[in-house]
């Protein structure tokens, strides 16, 4: 029998990575010298948010995602912790909220105005304190509002219930106490009922979000892991840490058994932390360490070898940390499935990255886009501490550049779309056209001024001459 290697066929084998241009990113941010293993940014359609270097207490920077190019070095900051801000994170389903956490031992959650921040915000919406010692890591649930998790060096994860009235929030719902040291990392199922963590011990631990039960825990000693991820519904975890010999490695895990990976890969014998990305709608996994300057990606599947390599993205610019941006604030007129925020410290910039799958049309392509989780809660938080388990409502992306945001109304759901999805279409056809005339008139206006201005200069010059 002849031998005849293995092709496998995939729409994202050519995905590739497009850095912004310089008139595109956030240039002179004092990005933070934390050395704390996080992203220290956080992004959604409307603010990016980034932690940034500042005497006394802890700040971070709330800028418009539309307003690039140089950030004015006295631009209003949140400022309202007594100790270096190590963490923040938007709220999945409030554009205007964001939870910080700090060395102060405190999380704080705060509301920005609509149109951006104008002067400094000091007073948060609300205060938790139940942590003993500073906070390294918050998270946002799923699918439940106002429910928030945290974990700090006194080894505890607290459950946060926002909807209380009070401003100061001294008691959480509840204390998880399941780890020796350190929580580095913590991942939700889709739904939110489950919970995996990665401890400084370097094992990998799966329990119930809710009731803090203590499912699965991992004995490998091959792998020691720093971050883990859920795969959305695959039922695996994927962990990124180290190897025995200090290799920088990569491990699959089944969900209902962690007493050995289902695969491990050994990636380079660099020093800084991987930090992975997981996208559920196309099944393709980023990873990029911290200090390096490129991202590599994957497509996983439920079947060996699960892992597949596509390509990399190759950079000079070293990133500190990345911010994702939501699905639902990607520009699909130009096939981008995902896109980074990456943090360059030795040049003061924030550069986007946009992931984009190479294709000839300019029209909406259906295959890249299924549908994706909105950003409406399933839960309400009482209804989550009831008992309730549920995952958010299905919306299809939307299918427009960012500034038209109608694919992000709560009528537009899967229940919907049968009938609504013809006539967004048609409507969408319509606008994608407009807008490629209104660029073919500004491309032959700018022909022409430059013509102009090239006459202008010719008569000045032979004006010059004839004075001489």
């Amino acid at each position: 029998m002849t031998w005849r290697p293995q092709y496998r066929s995939s729409k994202f084998r050519h995905v590739f990575g497009k850095a912004a241009t310089k008139e595109n990113c956030f240039d002179g941010v004092p990005i933070t010298r934390s050395v704390q293993d996080n992203s220290f940014c956080a992004i959604n359609p409307r603010f990016l948010a980034v932690i940034t270097e500042c005497a006394g207490g802890g700040a971070f920077l709330v800028l418009s995602v539309h307003h690039t190019g140089k950030v004015d070095p006295q631009q209003p900051r949140v400022s309202g912790h007594r100790g270096n801000v190590l963490d923040i994170k938007w709220n999945p389903f409030n554009d205007c909220c964001i939870a910080s956490c700090s060395e102060d031992a405190t999380v704080k959650v705060w509301e920005i105005p609509p149109h951006g921040v104008y002067k400094n915000i000091t007073v948060p919406w609300k205060e938790l304190q139940g942590h003993s010692r500073r906070v390294g890591l918050i998270e946002w649930h799923p699918t439940a509002n106002n429910i928030l998790f945290s974990t700090a060096y006194d080894y505890q994860i607290m459950i946060w219930n926002l909807d209380c009235p009070e401003p100061v929030i001294k008691n959480p719902v509840r204390t998880i106490s399941h780890h020796p040291d350190v929580v580095l990392s913590m991942s939700f199922n889709t739904d939110g009922s489950l919970l995996a963590t990665a401890c400084k011990d370097r094992k990998v631990r799966l329990m119930e979000s809710r009731s803090g039960t203590l499912l699965r825990e991992s004995s490998c000693k091959t792998h020691r892991a720093s971050k883990v991820l859920i795969l959305g519904n695959t039922k695996m975890l994927l962990t990124s840490g180290t190897s025995r010999y200090n290799d920088r490695q990569i491990a699959l895990w089944d969900q209902d058994d962690l007493s050995a990976p289902l695969l491990e890969d050994n990636l380079d014998g660099s020093s800084g932390v991987i930090f992975p990305f997981y996208d559920p709608d196309t099944h393709m996994l980023y990873l990029a360490g911290k200090g390096d300057g490129n991202i590599r990606y994957y497509e996983i599947s439920t079947e060996k070898p699960y892992i597949h390599f596509l390509t990399e993205y190759r950079s000079q610019l070293p990133q500190k940390g990345l911010g994702v941006m939501p699905k639902r604030g990607l520009d699909v007129s130009s096939c981008e499935i995902f896109r980074f925020y990456k943090l360059v410290t030795i040049k003061s910039l924030i550069e986007p990255l946009s992931m984009i799958v190479p294709r000839r049309s300019e029209s909406y392509q259906e295959d890249l886009y299924p549908m994706t989780a909105g950003n409406r809660p399933a839960l309400t938080a009482e209804e989550w501490l009831g008992g309730m388990d549920k995952a958010c409502s299905l919306k299809v992306r939307q299918t427009c550049s960012p500034s038209l945001q109608w694919a992000q109304e709560p009528w537009f759901n899967s229940l919907s779309r049968a009938c609504v999805c013809p006539q967004l279409r048609l409507k969408f056809h319509k606008q994608q056209e407009e807008i490629r005339r209104l660029r073919e008139l500004l491309n032959q206006r700018d022909v022409r001024i430059k013509q102009l201005e090239l006459e202008i200069k010719n008569i000045k010059n032979s004006q010059s001459q004839s004075s001489l």
